[in-house]
């Protein structure tokens, strides 16, 4: 596996918000991604706020400095096996971390998250800051 990641939505904030303690881990990463998921979760945030021009601007900023990566039939098949997968272990962890963790998956990245629900996906690698 290369040091490349997959930014999850508190990555990606923290990223937009130029949080210190991530700056090392994105500046040593061969490769930056994320998913067109968290860029929902994003423009759903910034739809949300009390500034939503400023946020919204952020997020494109955000998108256009970054790989985004699509869902396909590929992501959709891993994701049923994730799904699957969670179930049998007891876990219902959020449509859109699935679809997250598929893709990260797929492309085979280390997800840069703080969320500690996508522990229980097997295979799955996980940094955090």
């Amino acid at each position: 596996m290369s040091n490349a990641y997959l930014l999850d939505t508190n990555a990606a904030i923290a990223h937009i918000n130029g949080v210190p303690s991530i700056k090392p881990i994105l500046e040593a990463a061969d490769e930056l991604f994320t998913s067109v998921v968290v860029l929902g979760e994003l423009y759903f945030g910034a739809e949300k706020s009390g500034r939503v021009q400023q946020n919204k601007e952020q997020v494109e900023k955000f998108a256009n400095e970054i790989t985004v990566l699509n869902c396909n039939q590929e992501t959709a098949r891993i994701f049923g096996a994730v799904s699957h997968q969670l179930k049998l272990k007891g876990h219902l962890n959020q449509a859109n971390d699935i679809w997250i963790a598929a893709t990260a998956l797929q492309y085979n990245l280390i997800l840069l998250t703080r969320d500690a629900d996508f522990n229980h996906v097997d295979g799955l690698t996980i940094a955090s800051w």
